[in-house]
C-alpha cells in the first residue's frame, strides 16, 4: 500500500511535468513551424512567424526608423562639431598638399608669386571657411539621405526577404536561454500541478 501511495506521488507529478514541458515544447516549436500552412482535419497550421511575418518585419521597419534609427539622429551624428574635428585634421593634411605641390603643378607661374606665408595665410583661410561651411554641407547631404532612402522601406523588405530558416536562426541566437527557460518552467508547473492532484485526491473523502 505505502509503495503504491509512493508511486503515485512520484508518478503522477512526473507525468505532469512531462506534459507541461512537451506542450511548452510544442507551442516554441509552433512559432516557426510548419513553415507553409498545412491543413489537418480542416484545421489550418501554419508558424506564427512565418504567417506574420511580413507584418512583423512592417512593425520592425517602423519601429527602427522612428525609434532607434531615425533621420534626426543621423543629420545629428553627422553634423555634429565634435565629429567634424575629427575630419579636419585629414582636411587639413589636403589643403596643405594641395598649395604646397597641386597648385605649383597646375599653376608654376602662380606658385612662383606664393611664399611660405602666403600659402600659410591661405590654408588659414581655406580652414575657416570649411569649418564654417561643412556643417551645411553635411545637413544637406542628410536631408538629401532622407529624401532617396527610405530606411523603413530597407528594414522592412531585407526581414521579409529573410528565409524561414534564418528568422529562426536569429531568434534563437537572441531568445535560446528564454525559450529553454520557458520549457522547464513548463515541466516545474506540471510537476507542482500533479503534486497538488495527488495531495487533493488523497485527503478528499473518498
Amino acid at each position: 500500500m505505502n509503495y503504491l501511495l509512493l508511486l503515485q506521488f512520484i508518478l503522477i507529478p512526473l507525468i505532469s511535468a512531462f506534459i507541461g514541458w512537451f506542450t511548452n515544447w510544442i507551442a516554441i516549436k509552433m512559432l516557426f513551424h510548419p513553415r507553409e500552412p498545412k491543413r489537418i482535419l480542416g484545421i489550418t497550421f501554419h508558424g506564427i512567424f512565418p504567417k506574420r511575418q511580413r507584418s512583423f518585419a512592417e512593425k520592425l521597419g517602423k519601429m527602427i526608423s522612428a525609434e532607434f534609427l531615425s533621420y534626426e539622429d543621423i543629420e545629428e551624428k553627422i553634423a555634429h562639431p565634435k565629429n567634424l574635428q575629427k575630419l579636419m585634421p585629414l582636411i587639413e593634411a589636403h589643403v596643405d598638399n594641395f598649395l604646397r605641390d597641386k597648385l605649383s603643378e597646375e599653376m608654376p607661374i602662380l606658385s612662383l608669386f606664393i611664399g611660405e606665408n602666403t600659402r600659410r595665410s591661405l590654408k588659414n583661410v581655406f580652414m575657416h571657411e570649411l569649418e564654417t561651411l561643412f556643417p551645411q554641407i553635411m545637413t544637406s547631404y542628410a536631408r538629401h539621405l532622407e529624401e532617396e532612402l527610405d530606411l523603413e522601406k530597407i528594414v522592412t523588405d531585407k526581414v521579409s526577404a529573410f528565409s524561414s530558416d534564418k528568422l529562426e536562426a536569429i531568434l534563437y541566437q537572441i531568445m535560446s536561454k528564454e525559450f529553454r527557460f520557458v520549457e522547464i518552467l513548463g515541466g516545474v508547473i506540471g510537476f507542482i500541478i500533479g503534486l497538488v492532484q495527488v495531495l487533493i485526491a488523497k485527503l478528499l473523502p473518498a
